[in-house]
């Protein structure tokens, strides 16, 4: 079990947890199974890296259940059981790359940027924006947009790599911009989750070669590997 620091409401339904411990062996785009209660809700909850320093790690998550309602009630001192960091993250890149969120898609991008050599940085939201000012210090360039299309304000054929976390329509139409280029497009995908470690199909996705495990596979993939039409249907 590990301490609980603080777990900030950042705005409607968004909250931020800090928890205390070094974690030192955790990468970019990857994830942790959280878990604050004994026995109902069942699952544990995937919640991906924020932030990591080097003695505290960060998660940015959204009310969407009963177990995020859960997690959202704790305080500073609390327990809370973490499992990981799980899953393939974010690849290690050369070259011009650029990050684009959608929402709380930007969970796994800031502790991602902090990795990278000042990516340009694309953070789209519908009504409010929420800790952009945080990206400030890791990003080339900041484009921050609220209503539309983040992916409006982009030409991804100026990169040699792209990350992308947000609804899926978003992600797929990045996919589909980057028909015809150069352009690496790397996307992280969300899906309930069982175990988080690859025991059951409960979060398979569709791929060009099958089935695959976001929790074990992923959940980063590479856009033109996904089926997006199988994985909209859902």
């Amino acid at each position: 079990m590990y301490n609980i620091l603080s777990n900030e409401r950042i705005c409607e339904g968004i909250y931020l947890m800090t928890v205390e411990g070094a974690f030192q062996e955790a990468r970019m785009g990857q994830f942790f199974m959280l878990r604050a209660w004994q026995d109902a809700p069942l699952l544990s909850r995937p919640i991906s890296i924020f932030n990591k320093e080097h003695n505290h790690i960060q998660f940015l998550y959204k009310i969407a259940g009963e177990g995020t309602r859960l997690l959202a009630a704790l305080r500073p001192g609390d327990s809370i059981q973490l499992e990981g960091p799980l899953g393939n993250g974010f690849p290690d890149v050369m070259g011009r790359t650029a990050l684009i969120g959608g929402g709380i898609g930007i969970a796994p991008l800031l502790y991602t940027a902090k990795q990278l050599d000042k990516p340009d940085i694309y953070l789209g939201f519908q009504q409010e924006s929420y800790l952009t000012q945080a990206f400030e210090p890791y990003a080339n360039e900041l484009v921050v947009r609220i209503g539309g299309s983040v992916l409006d304000d982009l030409d991804l054929s100026r990169y040699e790599n792209v990350f992308v976390c947000g609804p899926l329509g978003m992600m797929k139409a990045a996919a589909r911009m980057a028909e015809g280029l150069d352009t690496k497009v790397y996307v992280s995908l969300e899906k309930r989750m069982a175990c988080g470690i690859g025991a059951c199909y409960v979060c398979s996705i569709t791929n060009t070669d099958g089935n695959r495990k976001v929790c074990t596979d992923g959940p980063v993939f590479l856009a033109e590997e996904v089926k997006w039409d199988a994985e909209l249907s859902l």
